[in-house]
């Protein structure tokens, strides 16, 4: 269906300051690429997850891809990721030439199953790569014993879940690296854009030189009449200085757009929580959800109906995620394989409506129709 939702999935949250910063940029006639804004950006989002490097990109999948590159991984090497991913995990192992192996996840956060890389790894595996589901940090302290036992880089794939947290530890700091995504719909956004987190001073080096063009230099490019170095091959994944300014500008939001997003999903939960047929999202442990994703389970094969009901209300909901390993790409002339539990979520998953300026009369529409086709069962 597409249509004009009374309510869509999400809406970006923005105010003056936003349109200020970009118009800065615009109006300065100058450094629209490689302007400062880029650097601070940068320095902004190491600080915030208490890491040595950050390196932007545009897109959270181009990050992804140079994070990768910058391991000269062994064309036959093995990467482990989750299934019940958005497509771009799965698909940068096949962008440097390795395999996807495609893990279990487990039911309560709804990321990798730690219990089930034993099953999986082989002398060829080099990389672990779970995502933060949703927001949901995944059971990664699990996740990197595995990988510190096994002598494997960990790569978390943080793409939705910037500002979660394991006690007081944000996602994005339990890796050797980590992914971040600013596109439309991300708790940071910023239309398009990404980001790799990392402390090794050689990967950040090699991440500069793949997202530029293999080119050594010390000063803006754009700039400069010095004769560039050009040393390994590279790409051009660059970020327009009017991304980073409005990136900042948001960074600086950040913790306020995450508590409405958790006050917005508190209340929804507490007007759900009477339906024996619907899952909650909850909290694990101590793990914090910043619910990029507001993801219920429908139980009892009701969610496809549920689903046309709600779009009849003019209510979005979408499926976030039908797994990767059954997608037309991963299901032709590969070997079938199993993976009973993410096919059961992925069966069951919904996610509704959740982005900071929700309103209480917006959320009692959406679980007044979620009561509404209940009781018509």
């Amino acid at each position: 269906h597409n249509m004009k939702w009374k309510i869509p999935l999400y809406k970006v949250d923005w105010d003056k300051e936003d349109v200020r910063t970009v118009t800065n940029v615009i109006k300065r006639g100058m450094e629209w690429a490689i302007g400062p804004e880029i650097e601070k950006f940068e320095q902004s989002l190491a600080d915030y997850h208490d890491s040595k490097y950050c390196v932007v990109f545009n897109s959270g999948t181009s990050a992804g891809h140079a994070a990768l590159l910058s391991l000269n991984l062994k064309p036959s090497s093995e990467i482990i990721v989750p299934s019940f991913t958005f497509i771009a995990t799965a698909n940068w192992p096949l962008m440097v030439g390795a395999k996807p192996i495609f893990s279990e996840i487990e039911e309560e956060t709804l990321g990798m199953d730690p219990s089930h890389l034993d099953s999986i790894i082989s002398k060829k595996t080099e990389v672990l790569m779970p995502i933060h589901y949703g927001g949901m940090p995944c059971k990664i302290i699990e996740i990197k014993k595995f990988a510190e036992q096994h002598k494997l880089t960990l790569i978390e794939d943080s793409a939705e879940s910037i500002g979660s947290t394991i006690g007081n530890k944000k996602t994005g700091s339990f890796g050797d690296m980590s992914i971040l995504s600013f596109a439309g719909n991300k708790v940071l956004p910023t239309g398009e854009g990404g980001a790799v987190i990392v402390n090794s001073k050689k990967i950040y080096e090699k991440l500069k030189l793949i997202r530029s063009h293999g080119r050594q230099i010390n000063s803006n490019y754009f700039q400069t009449n010095e004769v560039p170095n050009y040393i390994s091959l590279g790409y051009n994944w660059r970020m327009s200085s009017m991304t980073a300014a409005l990136g900042i500008s948001q960074l600086s939001k950040l913790d306020k757009l995450i508590s409405k997003r958790k006050k917005n999903a508190q209340y929804l939960s507490s007007k759900l929580n009477k339906h024996s047929k619907v899952i909650l999202p909850f909290n694990y442990k101590n793990h914090k959800s910043i619910f990029q994703l507001f993801s219920i389970r429908v139980i009892d094969n009701l969610r496809d109906d549920l689903i046309e009901f709600l779009t009849s209300k003019g209510i979005m909901s979408k499926i976030f995620f039908e797994p990767v390993h059954l997608t037309q790409f991963y299901s032709k002339n590969k070997k079938k394989i199993s993976l009973p539990t993410t096919e059961k979520i992925s069966q069951q998953i919904l996610t509704l409506p959740m982005y900071p300026s929700l309103t209480k009369h917006d959320m009692n529409f959406i679980s007044d129709s979620i009561d509404e086709f209940m009781e018509t069962l």
